[in-house]
């Protein structure tokens, strides 16, 4: 029991995370409070605008990381089962729990006063998984003399 606790808690507290920066915390105007004042230190000569855009990219710089972290926690944890089937399958399950969560968490930020929800967000957040599926799973084809998974 304790095994299993120790390879699933991280996806869990991930999850929390990604759904608590779905909250009005973590808005565009709130962020964008803490980003102005840091870009405007870095690139003084920068225009309104421009701040805005690498806000822009940052945050959607962040649906793509959150996610791709998301997928190693999955992985990790379908890929410590010892039953063979998961073993096997391990990608599809960690892709469908990626693509689930990320639909969901753009429904919740529809019920956010401060957010919206995005069809567009929720494919960044599954390509950000399936990036870090693909990785996992060269990396496991190319492991040499290691255990196939």
């Amino acid at each position: 029991m304790i095994q299993f606790f120790s390879y699933w808690m991280p996806a869990v507290l991930w999850a929390m995370l990604i759904s608590y920066f779905s909250t009005d915390s973590f808005s565009f105007a709130k962020t964008s409070s803490f980003f102005d004042p840091v870009f405007q230190w870095l690139f003084p000569a920068i225009s309104m605008e421009g701040r805005e855009w690498i806000h822009i990219v940052l945050r959607k710089l962040g649906h793509w990381t959150e996610f791709f972290i998301f997928a190693l926690f999955l992985a990790r944890g379908f890929r410590s089962s010892s039953r063979t089937s998961l073993r096997i399958r391990w990608a599809l399950w960690t892709l469908l729990i990626i693509g689930l969560y990320a639909g969901a968490d753009e429904i919740h930020q529809l019920y956010v006063i401060s957010r919206t929800g995005s069809f567009k967000d929720s494919l960044l957040d599954f390509f950000g998984g399936t990036c870090a599926v693909l990785i996992l799973y060269v990396q496991s084809k190319n492991r040499i003399g290691g255990e196939q998974r």
